[in-house]
């Protein structure tokens, strides 16, 4: 399917399901999608993000993916609170991209487009960019700090691994790029590439504990990754945000996605996602079906093991050192990169900001 047939069919969706919906104020685009033409193809493991605003501060739990038309969608709400201000939106890794262009679908009210005004000319002054990579340290910082060592293993492993992921992210807003999630360390690695830094990416693989695995190794574990998720699918009651990730339609995203990765040399980039799944495929069990989550247990404990070298909350918690000893030296990869993007603007006085 074309980007510009699955972007229709979102604009249809959102007229016919979000619209009409109390507290509704609008809906944009968001994600990997934006700026890409509409007669780009738009490949079976990538999906369209579309936000859906509202008036409500606690809105409803996201639908996450679905097909509509063909497509398949990736619907996700935002409380209007959270887009009031263009300053916020500016200085917020997330939620600025979507603003960079005009991404509204539907705007009822002319919020969104006097938010992609306010935003748009100021995207790329340094300063703002600046704020935008701090945001996305002071993320990594933050939820490294705040790790859990009473839960599960199965939800330790996340709990460190997405901030341990964010390091990528520090990396893609000084370079203006979409801060993708799957694709990620990939993304990263064009960038330090391009920005003369290519000896910097194996030490954040090295952080992931990826930076040796083989394709063998990854492919077996994608097998397990299989049987895991078909196996959860069919079970996942309750709900979680991440819910819709674990559907049928989601797997061509799940695991085709991750196969895909591997059959073009990204085996290593590959594992973020592969660990990320299998964790969340495990959350769920441990509640719907104990009895499965115990027996598809030692292919987790493995797949995590193998992949990223971590055999218990020991590793974890000396990992979570190295990311934060290593972040420094991050900053100041990501300085130079904001100092040699061209599409960078100039300096302008921004708000009072806490030091590092």
């Amino acid at each position: 399917m074309r980007i510009g047939a699955a972007r229709a069919a979102a604009v249809r969706w959102v007229a016919a399901h979000a619209r009409p919906a109390p507290g509704y104020r609008g809906a944009y685009f968001s994600g990997s999608t934006v700026g890409r033409p509409d007669d780009a193809e738009l490949p079976a493991s990538s999906d369209v993000d579309v936000v859906v605003v509202t008036e409500a501060d606690d809105p409803p739990a996201k639908p996450g993916k679905l097909r509509h038309e063909g497509a398949l969608l990736e619907i996700t709400y935002v409380p209007w609170a959270e887009l009031r201000d263009p300053e916020a939106v500016l200085s917020s890794y997330h939620l600025a991209g979507s603003f960079r262009r005009d991404t509204v679908i539907d705007d009822p009210t002319g919020g969104l487009r006097a938010l992609y005004r306010g935003v748009s000319p100021r995207f790329a002054e340094r300063a703002w960019v600046r704020r935008r990579c701090l945001d996305a340290r002071q993320r990594v910082e933050g939820r490294l700090a705040a790790f859990d060592v009473s839960v599960p293993f199965h939800e330790q492993v996340p709990a460190w691994m997405f901030p341990t992921g964010v390091t990528t992210h520090v990396l893609l807003v000084a370079a203006l790029r979409n801060p993708t999630v799957r694709l990620r360390y990939r993304a990263a690695r064009d960038v330090l590439t391009t920005y003369g830094r290519p000896e910097l990416y194996p030490e954040l693989l090295e952080l992931l504990g990826c930076a040796d695995v083989s394709a063998r190794q990854v492919r077996h574990h994608v097998a397990e990754l299989t049987r895991t998720f078909d196996a959860t699918v069919p079970v996942a009651r309750t709900p979680f945000f991440f819910s819709s990730d674990l559907t049928e339609q989601a797997r061509p995203i799940a695991v085709d996605g991750s196969l895909e990765l591997i059959d073009g040399g990204d085996h290593r980039e590959a594992v973020f996602w592969i660990v990320a799944t299998l964790a969340r495929c495990h959350t769920v069990l441990a509640v719907d079906d104990p009895a499965l989550h115990a027996a598809r247990l030692p292919a987790f404990e493995a797949a995590v093991a193998e992949l990223t070298g971590i055999t218990g909350t020991a590793d974890i918690l000396a990992r979570r050192e190295e990311v934060t000893r290593f972040l420094p030296r991050l900053w100041t990869a990501a300085e130079g990169v904001l100092t040699a993007n061209p599409d960078i603007a100039g300096e302008r006085p921004l708000p009072p900001q806490p030091p590092l």
